[in-house]
């Protein structure tokens, strides 16, 4: 997991993706347990099977995890196959999304404490 969070901040623009004050006390607030059902949840919903609005369905802001999958490259599949070589019309296993929620939750507990 190391290797990918250095390439993502090699990442000019994954690098500059950042949680804002009102996400990170969103964050604080909920706790990371809550946060991980919402993250599984908005996972299995929207990025488990690739959708025809693919590319749109992340909103950028509303949420902590929404942030997280653009700064980890998880918000929708042609990211997921660009980065984790995972094809767009595979349907994700549970492996494959408890390794993604891995990624989001690490990304946020980093986020929340700067």
């Amino acid at each position: 997991m190391d290797d990918i969070f250095n390439r993502l901040e090699r990442s000019k623009f994954r690098s500059g993706i950042h949680l804002n004050e009102k996400e990170k006390n969103f964050v604080a607030d909920k706790g990371m347990q809550k946060i991980g059902e919402d993250a599984y949840d908005i996972f299995d919903k929207k990025i488990r099977i690739k959708k025809d609005n693919d590319g749109k369905q992340t909103p950028w802001h509303g949420h902590s995890v929404f942030v997280a999958q653009h700064g980890t490259a998880t918000c929708c599949r042609k990211c997921i196959e660009k980065w984790y070589k995972i094809p767009q019309n595979k349907v994700l296993d549970d492996n494959e999304i408890k390794f993604f929620l891995e990624i989001i939750l690490r990304w946020i507990e980093k986020e929340a404490k700067n």
